[in-house]
């Protein structure tokens, strides 16, 4: 009978460190799951402020929001090494897409991206990058986004007509361009900001610019 019971042990012992082995199996393959890109549709940027070739192999979307440090840190950090490895090379086509997470201010500094962009496209990358040098380093979360700061700002580009720039924050004038990117954060499931997209398939890290860097080049070859 012990030897039954023994063997009954054994068994049972074997049986649950299997099971536990699965379970284990299971959990480490989920996280790698959770880890890799997530795969969403193909963002359609038609009529988007963008760079680089119109035909370029690979399309990288930023989702970003003026009144968002992180958004201003990936403009800082990342966004120059985009440039020179891979816009300015022809591979990549850059893209942004206005995201309203902080409420009026961010809408209101979005229909006066899209005003400019509207009037004078040879000048929206210029302004664009001048509303970020123009958030502030302390208490961003702080108001700071008024027509009259972003009147400010327009004044260092004289080809920029403050009068009609004016005009179109008080009318809310270009407010169907934002709410089609309004649509497309909501079509793409964006949560945070900066959202990076390569070729539909969203950073799990916007900062990680070694992913980014494999997204593209995989990306590229799938196009060639």
């Amino acid at each position: 009978m012990k030897r039954n019971k023994n063997s009954n042990m054994k068994f049972v012992v074997v049986l649950t460190l299997l099971v536990v082995g699965i379970l284990a199996a299971v959990v480490v393959f989920s996280n790698k799951q959770e880890s890799l890109p997530i795969e969403i549709k193909q963002i359609d940027v038609t009529g988007q402020p963008s760079i680089g070739e119109k035909d370029a192999p690979v399309t990288v979307v930023e989702f970003g929001d003026f009144k968002c440090p992180s958004c201003k840190a990936w403009g800082e950090m990342i966004y120059p090494k985009l440039v020179d490895d891979y816009i300015e090379t022809g591979q990549v086509k850059f893209s942004f897409v206005n995201v309203l997470f902080h409420g009026k201010e961010s809408t209101l500094a979005s229909i006066a991206a899209e005003s400019v962009f509207e009037r004078s496209p040879g000048l929206y990358w210029n302004f664009h990058q001048a509303m970020f040098d123009a958030q502030p380093v302390e208490n961003h979360d702080g108001p700071w986004i008024t027509p009259e700061k972003i009147l400010e700002i327009a004044s260092a580009f004289p080809e920029i007509d403050q009068t009609l720039l004016k005009e179109d924050m008080e009318q809310e004038a270009t407010m169907e361009n934002v709410k089609i990117d309004d649509d497309l954060v909501k079509k793409a499931g964006v949560s945070m900001t900066p959202a990076i997209v390569i070729n539909g398939e969203m950073m799990e890290d916007p900062f990680d610019y070694e992913a980014i860097k494999t997204a593209i080049e995989q990306g590229y070859k799938d196009t060639n």
